[in-house]
């Protein structure tokens, strides 16, 4: 293994050719007041893989690939599943 990062986020866009945006998510107690505090950060990824929209990702930096792209899809976690309720507005 490598001494590289490595982080989950879930896939929020796929509409680029090899490359998802993901969202990592992170929540932490404030140190001082105590509060939870809950970020979020989208980083653009190489997507040699494959995955959709939903899907639950571990990426890991690397080199800068591209202007925006410093990230790489490593494996998918979870997969979206699929059902008739999904997508269906009334």
């Amino acid at each position: 293994m490598n001494n590289r990062r490595r982080l989950i986020g879930v896939v929020t866009s796929n509409k680029m050719q090899k490359t998802v945006v993901v969202e990592v998510s992170r929540t932490f107690r404030h140190p001082l007041y105590r509060k939870v505090v809950h970020l979020s950060q989208r980083v653009k990824a190489h997507d040699e893989i494959g995955c959709q929209v939903g899907d639950e990702v571990q990426i890991v930096e690397s080199r800068p690939l591209s202007a925006q792209k410093r990230w790489v899809v490593e494996t998918v976690v979870k997969r979206e599943t699929k059902t008739a309720d999904n997508g269906v507005e009334a």
